[in-house]
């Protein structure tokens, strides 16, 4: 572990926004998938949540750019549930949605937390979302093509969300819970051993503030007498 890469990992860590997240509602295109998660991550987001009955979320390599290692996704079955998980945990939802209610994006308070709606390609959010949704969102256009690409629309809401974020100090400290920031700081850190503690079912051994295992040999003793007992007829 590099200076860099640790100071690189620290910083990103410090910046994590935990009540500002995306919701992809049944979105089917991988490279759009893939390019919000990208976006997420360049915007201090660390969960994104994903509705689809159909298929599992899928990330297309050379559009995340290794967006799936530091971004958590987290599935749901249908869109009401999802919401109903988000407003118990004390999100508004804000959709992507062209209503006679909706309002000029920048004109919605960010600093709150917020969970952003993104409905599929070409149909945009359902009317169950709609109905759900706490706030209805619009990006005004000037051109003939009144909508744009899912994955621009987030980019663009969420660039105007971290300045508003920026600008009330909320980078200014951590505000991850500590118990996840550990987590993720040890998942980062530690990428192949943390594989390896979900294969045997294996708590995370302790480590430095450098992010270096603090007994290397007594967790291949561990792997190693795992492994043995799987072999074993």
């Amino acid at each position: 572990m590099t200076p860099e890469r640790l100071e690189r990992i620290t910083s990103t860590l410090n910046k994590r926004q935990p009540d500002l997240t995306v919701v992809m509602d049944q979105l089917y295109k991988a490279h759009n998938l893939s390019a919000i998660a990208r976006t997420c991550d360049a915007f201090a987001i660390q969960d994104v949540h994903y509705i689809s009955p159909e298929s599992e979320y899928r990330l297309k390599s050379a559009s995340a750019a290794g967006s799936d290692s530091w971004v958590t996704v987290n599935s749901h079955p249908d869109t009401p549930t999802a919401i109903q998980h988000l407003k118990d945990s004390g999100f508004r939802v804000c959709a992507a949605h062209l209503s006679d209610s909706a309002i000029d994006y920048r004109d919605y308070d960010f600093t709150q937390p917020t969970a952003l709606l993104l409905g599929a390609e070409w149909e945009g959010i359902s009317q169950e979302a709609s109905d759900l949704a706490d706030q209805h969102l619009i990006i005004p256009m000037c051109g003939m093509v009144q909508s744009l690409n899912v994955s621009v629309a987030a980019a663009i809401i969420l660039s105007e969300a971290l300045r508003q974020r920026q600008r009330a100090g909320m980078l200014d400290q951590p505000r991850l819970p500590e118990e996840r920031r550990q987590q993720l700081f040890f998942e980062w850190c530690q990428p192949t051993v943390t594989k390896l503690c979900r294969k045997y079912n294996l708590a995370y051994p302790a480590i430095s503030e450098g992010g270096e295992l603090l007994d290397p040999q007594a967790f291949s003793r561990q792997i190693n007498g795992r492994s043995s007992v799987r072999k074993l007829p």
